[in-house]
C-alpha cells in the first residue's frame, strides 16, 4: 500500500511538472558579413565572432536566427558555439552560396520534424529577385520539437531587401501566406532583419494580420535603449527597431532585450541581436 502511495504521488509530480509553464530564450542577429574593408577599419570577423559566440551563449539562447551570415562564417560560429546547429541555405544559390538566414538552435534540446528554404518573390522556389527588389532575399524554416515536453512550434527567419518598397511590403504578405499554410495553428516565431522600422506599412502587414505581435509591443519588461542597427557605432541613439521577432498568440512575452554590449569600444556587428523570454 504504501508502494502504491509513493508511486501515484511521483506520476502527480510528474504530470504536475508538464504542465507548468516552459520556457525558451529566443533572438534574432545580423553578424554583418565578412567584408574585407571591416578589417580594416577594425571590425574583421575574425576580431567579432568569438564576441558574438560569448552573447549568444551567456544569454542561453534556446533558438536564434541570423542574418548576412556566409557559409565560412556560420561555420566559424558552430565552433565557438559547443552543443549548436544550424540550418538554412545560401541565398545566390540555394546551397552554400551568398549571404543565409540560418537559424541556430541548442541540438540537445530540439529536434527538427521538417525544415526548408523560399525565396522572397513571386518564385518562390529557387533563386531570383522579387519585385523592386535589388538582391535576392531568403527566408529559412524549421518546425521544431522540444525532445523533452514534445512541444511543437514553426520558427522562420528572413532577411528582407534593403532597397525595395514593394519587395518588402509583398514579402510581408508572402511570409503570412507561408506560415498559413505550412504552420497553420501551430506556435510559431518570426524573426528577420526587416529593414523598416515600427512605422512602416511592410511591419504593420505582419504586427496588424491577427496572426503575429510584434514581441515588444506585448513584452512587460523592455530593455531598448537603442536603435537596432548601429552601423558599428557604439555611440547610437535612437529607437528605429529595424530587426524584430514576432510571435504568435499561443506565446507570453515576459523579456525584451536589444544588447547594446561591446567588446573594447568596438560592436560585434552593425546591428545589436534583439533577444526575448517567451513562455509557452
Amino acid at each position: 500500500m504504501k508502494n502504491k502511495f509513493i508511486i501515484i504521488v511521483l506520476l502527480l509530480l510528474a504530470s504536475t511538472s508538464l504542465t507548468q509553464a516552459q520556457q525558451l530564450n529566443i533572438g534574432t542577429y545580423n553578424l554583418r558579413y565578412d567584408a574585407k574593408s571591416d578589417s580594416i577599419a577594425g571590425n574583421g570577423w575574425r576580431q567579432r565572432y568569438p564576441n558574438i559566440a560569448q552573447l549568444i551563449m551567456f544569454n542561453e539562447l534556446d533558438v536564434f536566427g541570423t542574418q548576412e551570415g556566409l557559409y565560412h562564417m556560420l561555420n566559424n560560429l558552430t565552433d565557438s558555439l559547443p552543443g549548436y546547429k544550424w540550418i538554412g541555405a545560401g541565398r545566390d544559390d540555394g546551397k552554400n552560396g551568398g549571404e543565409h538566414s540560418a537559424i541556430f538552435y541548442k541540438a540537445d534540446k530540439f529536434k527538427i520534424l521538417k525544415s526548408g528554404d523560399f525565396w522572397l518573390s513571386t518564385i518562390t522556389d529557387r533563386p531570383n529577385k522579387g519585385w523592386d527588389a535589388v538582391l535576392p532575399r531568403i527566408c529559412s524554416w524549421a518546425e521544431f520539437q522540444d525532445k523533452k515536453t514534445g512541444f511543437k512550434f514553426f520558427f522562420f527567419n528572413l532577411h528582407m531587401d534593403h532597397i525595395g518598397v514593394i519587395a518588402r511590403k509583398e514579402s510581408s504578405k508572402l511570409v503570412l501566406t507561408k506560415v498559413r499554410e505550412m504552420a497553420g495553428n501551430t506556435p510559431t516565431i518570426v524573426t528577420g532583419d526587416f529593414n523598416v522600422d515600427q512605422t512602416s506599412d511592410s511591419y504593420a502587414v505582419l504586427n496588424d494580420s491577427g496572426l503575429f505581435k510584434d514581441s515588444y509591443e506585448l513584452s512587460p519588461v523592455k530593455l531598448a535603449p537603442s536603435n537596432t542597427f548601429n552601423g558599428f557605432d557604439a555611440n547610437t541613439a535612437g529607437h528605429s527597431r529595424i530587426d524584430h521577432i514576432f510571435v504568435s498568440k499561443q506565446f507570453k512575452v515576459t523579456r525584451y532585450g536589444i544588447l547594446t554590449n561591446t567588446y573594447h569600444g568596438r560592436t560585434p556587428s552593425d546591428h545589436y541581436p534583439v533577444v526575448i523570454t517567451i513562455k509557452y
